[in-house]
């Protein structure tokens, strides 16, 4: 197999749990010549990747399926010998279909997966971790053991991180693009009061989230807190994360970025449970759910715009000590 190409175009922690299969393939076919096709915007977490080839973009944002056609006539020109599709959807599968590979690989449950040379099952069914599913894709070709998600920073990245590193410090990526996956601010700001007031704390996220970030910051008592985001990229990000004597994240892609690096990680779930399979998989990782039994809970794989009852209790229940037990 010279030239493989693997699909996923979904989003940042998506694209980190498939990483794996960079690491495996590589390791079965180092002369093997990767590819990865991703989203517009992400393009940042593969940068400078050692065992890729190049890493193709597709522009969602702009007319979808004109960008589509674009796409499909590059993967094409490319003539891959392998395509793995990681995704579920019928854009990627008929970008697939259409490929040319002569070996295309997927999920049954895509919509054209009856044009795939093979296809396996996709069951979220509290066993088995995300990475174990998108390993199952290429397990024929390789062999069945487990491979954690890797990203690379660069030099440049830990050097522009090293500034903040001349003392111990904490990491919090306080936001999330769900509602119901987001512990509340008032909840980060308990937390953030009760951690060591001699050590930096470090706010993470996208430019999206630098009011929330600010707000939180205004609301501690401590003077120990420092606004990051919006100022670090995915992978310097990732730099700082590694050095952080703990990392504290929601169930979201500073999670998996954290874990892609090995970082120490406490991963808050509120509507959303571990057993989906899209945990942390650090050496140190933590996990801090709510004890009470909630009927409710887990109210979706995915998170929500709003509580469906109303109350959010899955996080509202969440008993600060939890976080200090050992």
């Amino acid at each position: 197999m010279k030239n493989i190409l693997i699909i996923q175009t979904a989003f940042i922690g998506d694209v980190i749990l498939a990483t794996p299969l960079i690491e495996k393939l590589k390791r079965f076919y180092p002369e093997s010549n990767i590819d990865f096709l991703l989203r517009k915007g992400n393009e940042g977490l593969l940068k400078g990747h050692p065992k890729l080839n190049r890493v193709l973009i597709w522009d969602k944002r702009k007319s979808k399926y004109n960008t589509l056609a674009k796409i499909t006539a590059e993967i094409r020109k490319n003539k891959y010998d392998v395509l793995i599709n990681l995704q579920r959807f019928a854009s990627s599968g008929f970008l697939t279909t259409s490929s040319k590979a002569k070996i295309k690989i997927g999920f049954s449950k895509n919509p054209f997966s009856f044009a795939f040379t093979h296809k396996f099952p996709h069951v979220i069914d509290q066993k088995m971790h995300e990475v174990d599913r998108n390993l199952s894709l290429i397990e024929h070709l390789t062999d069945p053991s487990f491979q954690r998600p890797v990203l690379y920073p660069s030099t440049a990245d830990y050097e522009k991180v090293g500034q903040y590193q001349s003392s111990p410090y904490f990491c919090l990526a306080p936001a999330s693009v769900w509602f119901t996956k987001q512990y509340p601010e008032e909840k980060w700001v308990k937390l953030i009061d009760k951690l060591n007031p001699e050590r930096k704390i470090f706010l993470l996220g996208a430019p999206s989230d630098i009011d929330l970030c600010a707000s939180i910051k205004n609301k501690s008592v401590h003077d120990n807190v420092v606004i990051l985001a919006g100022e670090l990229t995915l992978l310097q990000s990732a730099a700082l994360m590694e050095g952080a004597r703990m990392n504290y994240t929601n169930d979201s892609a500073p999670m998996h970025i954290a874990s892609a690096v090995n970082a120490p990680i406490t991963a808050i779930y509120c509507s959303t449970i571990p057993e989906f399979g899209f945990g942390p998989l650090s050496d140190n990782s933590k996990i801090i759910e709510t004890r009470e039994k909630l009927e409710c809970r887990p109210c979706g794989l995915h998170g929500k715009k709003a509580c469906p009852e109303g109350h959010f209790k899955c996080a509202y229940t969440i008993d600060l000590n939890q976080f200090f037990e050992p």
